[in-house]
């Protein structure tokens, strides 16, 4: 019985069996490579080197590849736009664009220099190979997202600095092909800038309007992540369009989408799940089936065009960041972060290549020659490891020395959140309010609570509380937040929330709003007057009639005499998180002192979130606010219960005022925490229930409804 060569069964055809081939190297490199201490992303690369054409030639090198890797490759490129901190971008937009230019200069004038003399290439070759060197891909970014770094400042310059250098080295390759092409007319350079700036426009202008529309209309979770892939290849195609690297535009429609993809938001969580277990690391796989270990043996030229571009290609990428650090004054970790992540070599750099390779000079050679191919793909292979080692090195560094110098974090913080939940419709908005608004340090749990009447009715509200909890949780889980849930009995709603507050040893309330209708004396609800009278913890009102991650503004109505309330940095701070998560404007309005103190705070705790501060002299002035407030802000009032500090007349009319004025309104009503529970104490001095309304003000209602039916009747 004779053995079968089992070379007649490869490469692998099936697509099925493909698959099943590249799912392994996904789950099983990454252990591997953690056994020898290696970062997994060369030991995606080098698993597809094994299995690829050039390897062992499992598996073959054809469509479906290509079309994974080009998803993998705008994926990367994609989440590196989403996940940048826009706050830290625009303050180091100076360091960025000047690493960016250095980057880009750099490379290009000692890969030009050593083209033309070591290598001995002409002017046309010897640009569009220095070109090469210029441009780089992030393709260790998975590692800093890995380890929680993507807001360091190091992280915002290097990934700015990769649309810089990838825009300007396509500008060259734009200019190289239509040269040989012979498109290098009068008209060249405007059609090409104009092309460009329509293509900048239409992602900047229409994409986020297009977004905004989208996500007001569809909260399905599903729904929303299929939109954004679909803007993100849409914005792809229209550069490879114009002729640019599609890669580019999807770096593009990351920044505009940044804003409506909150980094706490189930939709993130999807994004980069998606990612990282597939099309990431399908990019990688392809990435090693391009190396041909046989063109190592090939001949001296292609090792010396090979170390050329490698020596070239790593010493001015470091020249480009030793200057950016000395320049500004950064640490040596971040220049080394820096310098891991701009050194690594694909995206653009294939493209340069496979162009130059198919442009054919007057005497019928290639621009690019099979020396230069077969040394780039060496290139790419030693900058992809390179990178990936010094970007993990410099991530595990910067960690260390964050936990270092960080404050440690108090350990006696109460910090838990409770959501009384009854309607289906707003569960959602207020536990993605919840997760946005907690500590994510702390790393504590949420409680989501039903309470439903001990009456005829109680196993049916029962069971439908159970589900509503189970809805919950997913929401909570897709966002990586434990949620601990009840479905309560009581006599009394009130009584059920408040007995399960102190059970749970919760710290605050965050309550979906009444909706008010024609009764503004009953705005804030029944439920809430209760909670807030019986409860001297912080409690939190919310009408949200629009998806979070839609929102533009934070404005916020303060009376004066807060900052001496017990509960002021406590709601100062949830607010802060919740508009660093969304990445939104914080507009403060009230007294100068009060805002002196909030400044103060917020420039020491959350330097990064863009604040505007505007006096307002009376609390009478609130409702001129309304004017100013559109569909996509979200308006905050911090009022005060009665015999508080801040507490003044004015505040009995808040709920009238809010119904008249600020009727279809996003609405945040904030109750303060008060001293312990003082609040709850009996004594002579202090009044045992507080009424919403007076008696002098239901007496004067009264008489204005007798004047107007007197009127009507005399009419």
């Amino acid at each position: 019985m004779s053995i079968p060569d089992i070379n007649s069964y490869l490469p692998v055809t099936s697509p099925t069996m493909s698959f099943f081939i590249v799912l392994c190297i996904i789950l099983f490199a990454p252990i591997v490579m953690g056994k020898l201490r290696i970062p997994h992303i060369v030991g995606m690369v080098l698993a597809g080197v094994a299995v690829g054409p050039h390897g062992f030639n499992i598996l073959a090198d054809d469509r479906s590849m290509e079309l994974f890797g080009h998803v993998g490759l705008y994926y990367i490129m994609f989440l590196a736009g989403l996940e940048m901190n826009m706050g830290d971008f625009r303050k180091n937009r100076i360091r960025t664009f000047t690493h960016g230019i250095m980057a880009f200069i750099i490379p290009m004038a000692i890969g030009f220099g050593l083209n033309v003399t070591l290598l001995e290439y002409g002017f046309a070759t010897s640009v569009l190979l220095a070109s090469m060197y210029a441009s780089h891909t992030l393709i260790a970014y998975p590692t800093v997202l890995r380890y929680g770094l993507s807001h360091q400042r190091s992280v915002t310059i290097a990934v700015g600095a990769t649309a810089i250098t990838d825009t300007l080295t396509l500008l060259v390759l734009a200019v190289v092909g239509g040269l040989f092409k012979g498109n290098i007319t009068g008209g060249f350079w405007f059609l090409l800038l104009a092309k460009i700036s329509v293509v900048f426009f239409v992602i900047f202008f229409f994409f986020p309007r297009i977004a905004r529309f989208f996500f007001r209309r569809h909260e399905d979770n599903v729904t929303q992540f299929i939109f954004v892939l679909a803007m993100t290849f849409l914005g792809a195609w229209m550069m490879e369009y114009i002729g640019m690297e599609g890669l580019l535009g999807a770096f593009l429609v990351g920044l505009v989408l940044n804003q409506y993809v909150p980094n706490v938001s189930p939709l993130m969580t999807h994004l980069e799940f998606v990612g990282n277990a597939i099309f990431i690391p399908y990019f990688l796989i392809g990435v090693g089936m391009m190396v041909n270990v046989n063109i190592l043996l090939s001949g001296l030229g292609t090792l010396q065009v090979a170390t050329v571009m490698i020596a070239v290609a790593l010493a001015s990428k470091w020249l480009a960041s030793l200057a950016t650090q000395k320049l500004f004054g950064m640490r040596a970790v971040e220049r080394e972060m820096i310098y891991g992540l701009s050194n690594a070599q694909a995206g653009a750099t294939l493209a340069a290549v496979l162009v130059g390779y198919n442009l054919l000079l007057p005497d019928g050679q290639r621009v690019l020659n099979d020396d230069v191919l077969n040394g780039t793909i060496i290139l790419i292979l030693v900058t992809c490891v390179f990178s990936s080692f010094t970007t993990e090195n410099a991530a595990k560094r910067m960690v260390l020395e964050t936990r270092a110098t960080a404050p440690q974090e108090d350990t006696g913080d109460d910090e838990k959140i409770m959501i009384p939940v009854r309607d289906p419709a707003t569960a959602e908005n207020l536990v993605s309010m919840a997760v946005m608004m907690r500590n994510t340090k702390l790393n504590r749990g949420l409680v989501a609570l039903n309470v439903v009447y001990d009456d005829a009715n109680r196993l049916a509200n029962q069971e439908q509380g159970r589900r509503l909890m189970e809805r919950i949780t997913k929401v909570a889980a897709y966002s990586d937040v434990r949620v601990q849930t009840q479905v309560r009995i009581a006599t009394n709603i009130t009584n059920g929330i408040k007995h399960a507050f102190k059970e749970f040893n919760a710290s605050e309330i965050v309550l979906g709003m009444y909706p008010g209708g024609n009764r503004p004396h009953k705005y804030l609800g029944e439920l809430a007057q209760s909670l807030y009278s019986g409860l001297s913890r912080q409690i939190i009102l919310v009408r949200c009639l629009q998806p979070l991650n839609t929102l533009r503004r934070i404005e916020v109505a303060v009376p004066s005499k807060a900052e001496f309330e017990p509960g002021f940095y406590r709601w100062l701070e949830r607010l802060a998180r919740l508009a660093s998560n969304l990445e939104c404007r914080l507009q403060f309005h009230g007294r100068q002192q009060t805002m002196s103190l909030i400044s103060e705070y917020l420039q020491n705790t959350h330097p990064g979130i863009r604040t505007q501060y505007t006096p307002m002299g009376h609390w009478n002035e609130l409702p001129q606010l309304a004017s100013s407030i559109d569909d996509d802000h979200l308006f905050v009032v911090v009022t005060a219960r009665k015999g508080t500090v801040s507490y003044k007349a004015a505040l009995e009319h808040l709920p009238d005022e809010l119904a008249a004025n600020f009727h279809g309104k996003n609405l945040m009503i904030v109750f303060p925490d008060q001293y312990g529970e003082a609040a709850n104490m009996m004594t002579y001095a202090a009044p045992q229930q507080h009424e919403d309304r007076s008696a002098y003000a239901a007496l004067r209602e009264w008489i204005d409804r007798k004047m107007k039916r007197k009127d009507k009747q005399n009419a």
